[in-house]
């Protein structure tokens, strides 16, 4: 009886953990030729926004990786991840740079994400800093990469990255700020953009920033050395 106890305290975890992975596996492979609707984020966002007002919609439309600015592409490489086209989802020198950082603060304030692990991070989970969090987003990370190339990859995350209260996606993110679509954004433009993904709701109200005007500059000039998948 006890034994019996014991597997079943340890096998019914198991099986829920199994399951959940089960679960992401089956939405990666459905996304690999399917555009998503939504993610995790943008329905925790969406909730957060109409709790103040109920009639409030996302700003959010997909385009097609052709019909967004090679500009854009090449600076969110630039700003976000330089190595995109080179390493297998996770930058471990990035992540030993990220612990260092929180270990020196006593708190996680760095997470040394890749575009992959971001992707995974927004697809299907929440926002809250915890290693364990971390630990799963590396797994959904991988099946990304096992199940995805990288073209497909930065097409859904230029997609469904946040860019600022409510608004999701390259093009939404280039109408609300610049009045034109995603495909004719210029470098200066681009690497706006780009600048802001770490932060999007505060640099969406603080678009003079200094900081944004300085970053912006050296993304520019970092932009025409970035691989494009």
């Amino acid at each position: 009886m006890k034994r019996k106890l014991i597997i079943l305290l340890v096998g019914l975890p198991l099986a829920v953990i199994l399951l959940i992975q089960l679960w992401y596996f089956l939405h990666i492979w459905w996304w690999v030729d399917h555009n998503p609707t939504s993610t995790a984020f943008m329905r925790t966002q969406l909730e957060r926004l109409q709790a103040k007002d109920p009639k409030i919609r996302l700003q959010h439309k997909w385009v097609p990786y052709n019909r967004i600015s090679n500009n854009l592409k090449r600076a969110i490489i630039a700003s976000e991840d330089a190595n995109f086209a080179e390493h297998e989802g996770v930058d471990w020198e990035a992540l030993q740079k990220a612990y260092e950082k929180n270990a020196k603060k006593g708190k996680i304030v760095s997470g040394g994400s890749t575009i992959t692990q971001q992707l995974a991070k927004n697809l299907f989970l929440s926002g809250q800093r915890s290693y364990l969090r971390k630990i799963e987003e590396m797994i959904i990370t991988y099946m990304l990469e096992l199940m995805m190339d990288k073209r497909r990859i930065f097409e859904i995350y230029l997609n469904v990255v946040e860019w600022g209260n409510g608004v999701f996606g390259a093009e939404a993110a280039s109408m609300r700020y610049f009045g034109r679509p995603a495909a004719s954004l210029g470098p200066q433009e681009a690497a706006r953009l780009a600048v802001m993904l770490p932060n999007p709701r505060y640099f969406g109200r603080n678009l003079d920033s200094n900081y944004l005007g300085r970053r912006t500059k050296l993304i520019m000039q970092r932009m025409n050395g970035a691989d494009l998948p």
